[in-house]
């Protein structure tokens, strides 16, 4: 079942169903007990009354047993046999006996008492009694006058004055509890499957209201991956409930992919652009020593060669980065770092000079990318100093910083965020001989967020550049990692 509506209609319908049912059952269960207990009580009340007649030494003959269509009633002695019955009493179950026909017995009163009125053998101190424990229940059948019929029995002892023990079982019908119970059932019988039907066309049509601007969504962003044209959005409903965020999380997503597919195609084009340049120079240089080997210039083929070489291994980095590559947990000394790399510079048109503080120095990293960070932010400043760059390494609270200086012209304060984009150049770095690729610092600021850090430009003292690394120190120095 592929629709969301349809499971919703049918899931809550159920529910519903299981819901009612239990109550139902449990209704009528409560239902039958207080009926059937009705009729126990009405059962109890006629047995007692019969009790009480035998206490008084009523004869067997004369007993009044009520009425016969009512409440059937049988007598039994302490042998068992059956001494009196309700007339028409024609078969009974659910008793002592099934014996409908009275056994000659003793009789229960002398036969002078037969003309004394119940008041006066109620003032004679030699009555009967009768029982007052708890009248025990059955429920059974009886055929009086050839009708049979369910009832509830109550069984009563009564004792007589000669101390002979009678048990009396008295029924009272259960006609009235079977006919309430069933006219309930029946009526949730009928009522039951209108009722669901109304749940689950009301759940239906709320939950296909409530998944209409899911639809929208959904069409839309089908329309956005046929036409490949990530400027589109998909609408948002007015609600504040948790479509409109979805909505507004989709569109945030589009925007975000918009930004990288764009950042991407740029990408591929500016490396386009740079990669054709020393190829082109290259061939060109290559062909001309073919065709005149006096001519060819080969440290200009090798210096185009290094330049291709050196702009690949940055493409590559960035591709890497931005795949989502993590960097090494090894721990990394900057300050020795930072003097292996200057070390490396010997050759460079302006002498480096280095400042480490003393204690740790330590973060936590790439060796390689790290190197690779100050090489490009010492190119950097190589490339606009006019006689000085510095590098300084220290300590502030929990992190080490890394301050690369020069004397040059400084960068623009408008153009301090737009330095760290990818192929950008500032006018004075236009030259592809002197000036690079436009990836250097663009690397740096990616290898710096990687590492959980921070990478800002700023104005230096001496009026030039200012570049500050930031990384975080491990909150145990002196351990190496892995």
């Amino acid at each position: 079942m592929r629709s969301v509506r349809a499971r919703a209609a049918i899931g809550a319908t159920l529910v519903v169903a299981l819901a009612l049912v239990g109550a139902g059952l449990a209704v009528l269960m409560v239902l039958r007990a207080n009926l059937t207990d009705q009729a126990g009580l009405e059962a109890e009340v006629a047995a007692r009354e019969v009790a009480g007649r035998l206490a008084l030494d009523v004869p067997y003959a004369d007993l009044e047993l009520g009425d016969e269509d009512l409440h059937p009633v049988q007598v039994t002695d302490g042998d068992g046999r059956v001494v009196a019955v309700s007339k028409d009493l024609e078969a009974i179950s659910g008793t002592a006996t099934p014996r409908v026909t009275p056994v000659p017995s003793a009789p229960a009163a002398t036969p002078g008492d037969d003309d004394e009125d119940d008041d006066d053998r109620s003032d004679d101190p030699a009555r009967g009694e009768v029982s007052s424990d708890e009248p025990d229940f059955t429920n059974g059948t009886a055929t009086i006058d050839g009708d049979t019929a369910d009832y509830r029995f109550a069984r009563v002892e009564g004792t007589t004055s000669d101390g002979v023990t009678l048990t009396v079982h008295a029924g009272a019908p259960l006609a009235t509890e079977q006919e309430a119970v069933g006219t309930v059932r029946g009526a949730m019988l009928t009522g039951l499957p209108v009722l669901l039907a109304v749940v689950a066309g009301v759940t239906w049509l709320v939950t296909r209201r409530a998944l209409r601007p899911v639809e929208g969504i959904r069409r839309e962003l089908s329309a956005i991956t046929a036409s490949e044209d990530l400027r589109r959005r998909v609408p948002e409903p007015d609600s504040r409930d948790e479509i409109a965020r979805l909505a507004r999380t989709t569109n945030e997503t589009l925007t975000v992919l918009e930004a990288s597919v764009e950042r991407q195609r740029r990408f591929v084009a500016d490396a386009s652009h740079e990669l054709r340049s020393p190829i082109a120079s290259l061939r060109t240089q290559l062909e001309v020593g073919a065709a005149h080997p006096e001519l060819l210039d080969v440290p200009g083929a090798v210096a185009d060669t290094v330049r291709l070489q050196g702009l690949a291994a940055d493409l590559l980095l960035l591709a890497r980065l931005d795949a989502g590559e993590r960097p090494g947990r090894t721990a990394v000394d900057l300050g020795a770092l930072v003097r292996e790399e200057v070390s490396q510079r010997a050759g460079d048109r302006i002498p480096v000079a280095v400042s480490v503080a003393d204690g740790a120095l330590e973060v936590t990293g790439s060796r390689g990318q790290l190197a690779r960070v100050v090489g490009n932010l010492l190119d950097n400043a190589e490339r606009h100093a006019e006689s000085s760059v510095a590098v300084a390494v220290t300590r502030d609270r929990g992190e080490v910083l890394v301050e690369v200086t020069d004397d040059g012209a400084g960068v623009p304060e408008d153009e301090r965020a737009r330095i760290f984009e990818r192929f950008v150049r500032l006018d004075d770095a236009r030259s592809r001989d002197d000036g690079g690729a436009g990836l250097g610092l663009a690397i740096a600021r990616d290898v710096a967020g990687r590492h959980d850090g921070t990478l800002d430009v700023g104005a230096a003292p001496q009026g030039g550049a200012r570049f500050t690394l930031r990384l975080p120190a491990p909150a145990a120095t002196g351990t190496t990692g892995v």
